[in-house]
């Protein structure tokens, strides 16, 4: 299965032109859009949300496209990355920090090889899908230029973490249809009665939705294993003016 993560927005040509791409190297793989949203330019945010959502339901090898590419052009690395929950195709620009973080086994390779034509701010569709195909196909990668687009070379996984970025980020990270709010917290770092604070609002747990008033605030551990900040009926994005980036304290 192939899987992709980008903050390429639905509008416009740019999904399209990525599955494309992938239906004609790997026409027998299913393709499912995962995150067309994820932070715009915001590599830092998104690492939290790839190892959280990048894991079941998918199977074991799947294939995580995952391009968010502010650096696109420049001499930052392409990358393979191999754990547990699979293989994943991106640029090395911290993207891949908590995935590599997290894993209990982890590869990680450069990607050597380069396509005839490469454009300079569109490595998703020239340089990162068909290395993803190739992956979804069941080839591997390979140091030798005769393995053609997965030509890679080993690669120390500590080099594509951060150390410097934190195992949990408070921080607002993802805004969903509905207007909730995903932190990069896990819930290992909060006590159940734990009190969190986001723009001026102090919220409590809750189990579910029904559990508070509506439009009163909570936080929860929500279905990928994050913390999510929600209103009953009511929308942090709108009614709190919530916005990726904002702090969260507890």
């Amino acid at each position: 299965m192939l899987i992709l993560a980008t903050d390429f927005g639905l509008a416009g040509p740019y999904m399209g032109q990525m599955h494309a791409v992938l239906a004609l190297n790997a026409p027998s793989v299913p393709r499912i859009d995962l995150f067309a949203d994820l932070p715009v330019f915001d590599p830092y945010r998104a690492s939290y949300l790839l190892p959280a959502y990048c894991r079941t339901p998918f199977p074991a090898d799947s294939v995580f496209l995952c391009v968010v590419d502010p650096g696109v052009g420049t001499d930052r690395k392409a990358v393979i990355v191999r754990t547990a929950q699979g293989w994943f195709v991106g640029p090395d620009n911290g993207l891949f920090a908590q995935i590599v973080r997290r894993a209990k086994t982890v590869e990680a390779w450069e990607i050597l090889w380069r396509p005839e034509t490469l454009s300079a701010s569109f490595h998703g569709r020239d340089l990162f899908a068909p290395v993803a195909a190739a992956l979804a196909r069941g080839e591997r990668p390979a140091a030798e230029p005769t393995a053609g687009c997965l030509y890679a070379a080993p690669l120390p996984p500590t080099e594509l973490d951060r150390p410097h970025w934190p195992d949990d980020l408070a921080e607002i990270v993802y805004l969903d249809h509905y207007g909730n709010a995903i932190t990069g917290l896990r819930p290992s770092v909060l006590a159940a009665d734990a009190v969190l604070s986001c723009r001026d609002h102090r919220v409590r747990a809750a189990t579910t939705f029904g559990a508070v008033p509506p439009q009163s605030g909570f936080w929860y551990v929500n279905s990928n294993g994050l913390i999510e900040i929600a209103l009953n009926g009511g929308s942090v994005a709108t009614h709190w003016h919530g916005g990726i980036g904002d702090h969260v304290s507890f």
